[in-house]
């Protein structure tokens, strides 16, 4: 099952986030949360890994229709982006908001789900374009 939408930029990873930020908020999207994976199981577990940053984005408007539908839907939110590193480029992945319709078998949620999708595919298009 693809859960995902993926560009692959030739970016170095710092400014690849600070694109990703702007673009997410052309489109809305605010930052919630951020995690930084590398820098946690370096601290935690003393692991190295590549670089992996969870952004985790809101567009309040989206989420408060998808919460009218769903209170649950919160389990869902907010949407979570990575941008990590592999094989010398950068790698933005946003979750596909269609999940939530996927996982909650509420039809109702397919308008807002539509709209999360078409603006994190806008966002991860004009980071590429």
């Amino acid at each position: 099952m693809d859960y995902g939408i993926t560009v692959t930029l030739d970016t170095p990873f710092p400014a690849a986030v600070e694109r990703v930020r702007a673009a997410l908020a052309e489109q809305g999207f605010g930052i919630l949360t951020e995690i930084d994976v590398q820098a946690t199981l370096r601290a935690k577990l003393g692991e190295e890994m590549e670089d992996y940053l969870i952004l985790g984005a809101c567009n309040p408007p989206l989420a408060h229709r998808a919460l009218g539908v769903d209170r649950h839907i919160g389990l869902l939110l907010p949407c979570n982006v990575v941008v990590r590193t592999a094989d010398g480029r950068t790698v933005v992945e946003a979750m596909d908001p269609q999940i939530m319709v996927q996982v909650t078998g509420r039809p109702e949620l397919a308008a807002v789900a539509d709209e999360a999708a078409t603006r994190l595919r806008q966002a991860l298009d004009a980071l590429v374009g």
